[in-house]
Formats: structure tokens, sequence, C-alpha cells
């Protein structure tokens, strides 16, 4: 049984089509990474997976239920959300930022996991420092535990590595990648497709709202998948650490 399954889903913002008919799946133990363009859909996928968009037509399940028949309560229960958003409203120490993420839990419990969870990402050290006193990068990682704090059967990512320097989107690739390996599903987008590659167990591309790849990286990004969704001229090679796409912009 998958984790999280979309059938057809079609979804608007306003007057534009965002989501034309999407069906993807994620299963337990596996990295799924959305790659598109901008405004290919990959946020309103992942919104759309968390109730955060209403569907117009499809259907979406999480852990085998209706997604519209679970209450916020009982999604938030199956599904960890990290947004690409990184603001805090508030000057909130590292450590009570994170616990945010444990809401069924006690207090002390929440702020046990959450130092815990900070401690996972090589943040154990800023755990009382307040987050608006903090780099992107170090807020990320925050925000990352905030996301880990609980065991949730499932995690979705929305452009976790987006600005980050290369040593921190290492760290968070890994902490997705672990997540995975311990047996929970992985839905992340990105953008850089050599990372995707080299993470994802498969690769969901997306274009104008429509699925054009489901498959394992290399064959998900094809040369003609390349040319034709990112407007490059490209191939893989074999790299020291996985798969390196050499490519230039299609003439």
């Amino acid at each position: 049984m998958s984790l999280l399954s979309l059938e057809a889903v079609q979804a608007r913002l306003g007057r534009a089509i965002v989501l034309d008919g999407v069906s993807l799946s994620v299963e337990a133990g596996e990295v799924v990474a959305l790659c598109g363009p901008n405004g290919a859909g990959k946020s309103s996928a992942i919104r759309a997976a968390v109730g955060l968009l209403e569907m117009t037509g499809g259907q979406i399940r999480l852990g085998g239920a209706d997604i519209t028949d679970l209450s916020p309560r009982q999604r938030a229960q199956c599904v960890a959300y990290l947004p690409q958003e990184r603001r805090i409203a508030w000057n909130l120490p590292a450590v009570e930022v994170a616990a945010l993420g444990a809401p069924f839990l006690s207090g002390a419990d929440a702020l046990s996991r959450a130092r815990a969870a900070l401690g996972e990402v090589g943040a154990g050290h800023l755990a009382d420092r307040g987050v608006a006193e903090m780099s992107g990068g170090e807020r990320a990682r925050v925000l990352l535990a905030r996301a880990l704090v609980i065991d949730a059967p499932l995690l979705l990512a929305d452009e976790p590595i987006a600005g980050l320097d290369p040593d921190a989107q290492r760290l968070v690739l890994e902490r997705l990648r672990a997540r995975a390996d311990d047996g929970a599903g992985v839905l992340v987008s990105l953008h850089d497709l050599t990372l995707a590659a080299t993470v994802a167990d498969r690769i969901v591309v997306l274009d104008r709202g429509r699925v054009v790849a489901d498959a394992p990286p290399i064959q998900a990004l094809s040369p003609a998948v390349l040319r034709e969704v990112f407007g490059l001229d490209g191939a893989w090679i074999e790299g020291p650490n996985g798969p390196l796409l050499a490519a230039r912009r299609a003439q």
C-alpha cells in the first residue's frame, strides 16, 4: 500500500490550472523527487498532498485513506511537511521552534524530542538561540529538525535546499535519505537535477501541471525529457559519487 497516492488530481490557483491530472505515489522506504521548471506544479502537488491546496478533481490518499475523510489532526499524524518558506514570525529559541513539530506530545517530551532532532541535523548548539539571530542555513536546519521531530511515516519537503551552501544541501539530503532508509516515504521537490539523481529512487518530472516522466532518475531525465522540459542538451556520465549531468542550453 502506498503511503501517498495522487490519482488524476486537478487543482487551480485563481483561474490558472496548476495541476492537470497529476498521478504519482510514494512507497515506504523510498525517496521520490519532484523536478520541473518554475511553474511546473511541484509546490502545488506537495501542498495538495497535505490538504493545503483544494482539489477540483481526482483523489489523494494518505496511508490508504481518502484525504477528504481525514481531520487536520489525522493528517498531521500521517505526514510531516517542510514548506519552502523559511520565515519565522517570532524570535523563539530554536528548540521551541523544533518542538512545534510535535504538537501531540507533552511540553517536556516535545522539547526532549526537539533537542534530539536538532542534534540529528548538526544544530544542537543552536538549541537556545533565537531563530531571528541565525543565518539562513542555520534556520533551515532548525526547520528540518521541526519536520523530523516526530517519526511520521511520510515526509514532504518543498525545495528544502534552495539557497543553501553545498554543506547544508548535503546534510539536508542525507537526513531525508536516512529517514527513507529507516522506512519512511519521502517526497521532495528539487531544482538541482544532479542532486535529485543522486538522492532519489524515482524522479517525477512535472511540466505545466502534468506528469511527463516517472521512473528511476536516469530514465526519467532522459535526453528527450531534458530537452523538451528543461531546454537542455545533455547526457548522464558516471561521477565519483554518482551520476553527473553534462548539459548545455539547447540551441
